[in-house]
């Protein structure tokens, strides 16, 4: 495809590792108006044609020269304002691949953009944004554009290992990071081993995409700089609040108050909704019914809900009571259960499969897998690993005679888990 085929609203999607050239193409494609769809590249092709059907990608890109050939007919890179936001995908509850997608931003709503993510972060053009987690995350991604719009630099070690993060902080002297739980633990057991690091540089340490243990958090909070580190909960499609750990310490079990320019509520039923400005709408691509699923009064409609349960304090404070149902959070990817179940029932000899979360002291959950049939575990692990990416694979999977299930016949998950623990 050529770059006159690429016009506003086309889509390409990027199969390739992270690394800073991938984030000067993601701005450059968004500072035209097209929408960049990262994607993990180590989705299988079962993987790949579910979502590339669903997102119906004009261009895909899969190799390192793919990304510079193309970075290069867009004129070499581009820093100016993003026209929309990347189209990062899905899987819900359903197990079907969808894009999050923002629409084209007129000029306010695109200053609007990124006007507020520099007001809540303070990026600046001295900063230095260490990169932890693999760009195709919509939080990483965010943390390193917002940087570079500022005019500040992005270190990008590779895929996360203790050692090199260490090494980063050593040498480069990052002023921000984003993080989840499992990179902290990691890197405090590494620590344990070789020594805390000079933390004195880091002005900024944000971790969501997961509950962090008190223990954890309290690690952090007494390692890094004071007033440096923030806990932020929100999700693919929206962010819904940001927290300082001296709030946490003051209101423990916070995930925070409302983003400003957000306000929160929680219905009857515990769900979670979340007011927003104009240019942090979305729908899901071609998907209006799950769009209309999601927002009050239809899409872009007062509030979005993502189905989290929780309850709000009088002091506007936000507790999570339960993240939406039967999502699993490992090592900070969300694994959604429908989509491993649906990959393993289609194995011969699987009778009924029902995939479920199991606490984890490394990452925070892992999937497990209950099993009605003949198969073998054996067999079941190497059908997993020729269909589905790393995160998504079971770590253990357990054999029962029957799956337990409600008298309308849904599985009780809950009891599933119950009886692992």
């Amino acid at each position: 495809m050529t770059r006159s085929e690429l016009n506003k609203g086309s889509r390409v999607a990027l199969l390739v590792p992270g690394s800073l050239v991938y984030v000067d193409l993601v701005m450059s494609l968004l500072a035209v108006g097209v929408f960049p769809v990262p994607l993990d590249p180590r989705l299988t092709p079962t993987e790949r044609e579910r979502v590339l059907a669903g997102v119906r990608p004009d261009l895909v890109v899969e190799t390192d020269d793919q990304v510079n050939a193309l970075l290069a007919r867009l004129g070499g890179g581009s820093r100016g304002l993003p026209r929309a936001r990347p189209m990062h995908v899905t899987s819900g509850t359903t197990g079907t691949p969808k894009g999050v997608h923002s629409g084209l931003l007129d000029d306010a709503e695109a200053a609007a953009l990124v006007d507020e993510e520099r007001e809540l972060w303070g990026f600046r053009a001295d900063d230095v944004n260490l990169v932890l987690s693999p760009l195709y995350h919509s939080a990483p991604l965010r943390f390193a554009m917002g940087t570079i719009l500022a005019g500040g630099r992005v270190v990008v070690p590779g895929p996360f290992d203790p050692e090199l993060i260490t090494r980063a902080i050593r040498d480069e002297r990052p002023t921000t990071m984003f993080c989840v739980p499992a990179h902290l633990q990691r890197l405090f057991a590494h620590w344990d081993d070789v020594g805390v690091p000079d933390l004195s540089c880091f002005r900024l340490v944000a971790h969501a995409g997961a509950p962090c243990p008190p223990a954890v958090k309290h690690r952090l909070i007494d390692l890094f700089p004071p007033h440096s580190t923030w806990e932020f909960y929100g999700s693919t499609e929206g962010q819904f609040t940001a927290c300082r750990s001296e709030e946490w310490l003051e209101h423990p079990g916070t995930v925070g108050r409302a983003r400003p320019g957000r306000t929160l509520s929680v219905d009857e039923k515990g769900v979670i909704w979340c007011t927003v400005p104009p240019h942090a709408g979305f729908t899901y691509f071609e998907a209006p019914e799950k769009t209309a699923e999601a927002w009050r009064d239809g899409p872009g409609g007062p509030a979005f809900t993502v189905g989290d349960l929780g309850r709000l304090g009088d002091d506007g404070y936000l507790y999570l009571d339960g993240r939406r149902e039967d999502l699993i959070i490992s090592g900070g990817v969300n694994v959604y259960p429908v989509e491993v179940e649906n990959v393993l029932g289609a194995l011969d000899g699987v009778d009924d499969v029902a995939v479920f979360g199991e606490p984890d002291d490394q990452w925070g959950q892992r999937v497990v897998a209950a099993v009605v049939g003949t198969t073998t575990a054996g067999d079941l692990d190497a059908f997993a690993r020729e269909h589905l990416a790393p995160p998504k694979r079971p770590k253990e999977y357990r054999f029962l005679e029957a799956l337990p299930r409600t008298l309308t016949g849904k599985v009780r998950r809950t009891e599933l888990a119950s009886d692992a623990g």
